[in-house]
């Protein structure tokens, strides 16, 4: 497969691309994660739904070692971190958080910095790419994302919604094997969401591996193959959007849903 950043970059597709298993996660007394498991095939989309403070969150950065759990087994392409066996090395966080690009809620720029360097810095910082190359393929993700007009301007000349784009192409510039979306529309006034899932989307269509925590429940019909509902630390169900969103199997569930859906009732 070719290494351009606008296409899919996977090392293994005779396996699922994520596999987590057992994974937790404690803050003092507070058990956020409790023994999750569950695998993510290449080229799909899993949606991660549930309350808040759910452990929805905290799963999405235990991915990306941004949170380094105390339990459990991550694998993400090549690359396996055992969080039980500690001592977790430095290496190991940063070998498991390249194989990921992750995208905030908030928009997190660097305000001193055009929207082409804020897309290039990862590549060129941190693995030391050409700049040129970089400032070629920033160009190249920035187009994708529909900005490309936008490559000299700065963050506070962007709107919400396109700083996230940015936000978008940064993750890609890094030329990860999976997307991790932390609830990506969730600062954005509403007539600005529809654009950024827009784009992501896109990249479901473009054979993107994404795993997106999310409130929107369209956005799950159309994009996901698999949905996850977290409560209380656990994955509550799984299962396809039909099951899992049209037809849930526990009362949790369908409370949770029916708040989501119909607020006023």
């Amino acid at each position: 497969m070719t290494d351009q950043p606008t296409t899919p970059r996977v090392s293994d597709t005779t396996r699922p691309l994520v596999e987590v298993a057992g994974l937790a996660k404690a803050f003092g007394e507070h058990e956020v994660l409790r023994s999750v498991d569950f695998e993510v095939p290449a080229g799909s989309v899993t949606v991660v739904i549930g309350p808040s403070g759910s452990g929805k969150t905290t799963l999405l950065r235990s991915l990306n070692a941004l949170d380094v759990a105390d339990a459990g087994v991550v694998r993400i392409g090549d690359v396996e971190v055992d969080f039980g066996a500690r001592p977790v090395t430095k290496r190991q966080v940063a070998d498991l958080r390249a194989g990921s690009g992750m995208v905030f809620q908030a928009h997190n720029l660097f305000p001193h910095l055009t929207v082409l360097q804020n897309v290039t810095s990862g590549p060129v910082l941190v693995q030391g790419r050409d700049r040129s190359t970089a400032e070629r393929e920033g160009r190249e993700l920035l187009s994708l994302v529909g900005l490309a007009e936008k490559a000299d301007a700065y963050p506070y000349q962007l709107s919400g919604g396109q700083q996230q784009r940015v936000g978008i192409a940064r993750a890609l510039a890094i030329r990860p094997e999976l997307m991790l979306f932390d609830e990506p529309t969730s600062a954005l006034d509403p007539e600005l969401v529809g654009e950024v899932l827009s784009v992501m989307k896109d990249l479901a269509a473009q054979g993107w591996t994404m795993v997106v925590v999310t409130h929107e429940i369209r956005f799950a019909q159309q994009v996901a193959d698999q949905v996850l509902f977290m409560d209380g630390g656990v994955v509550v169900e799984r299962g396809t959007p039909q099951e899992v969103l049209t037809r849930p199997a526990t009362e949790r569930a369908r409370q949770f849903l029916h708040r989501i859906l119909d607020p006023l009732d």
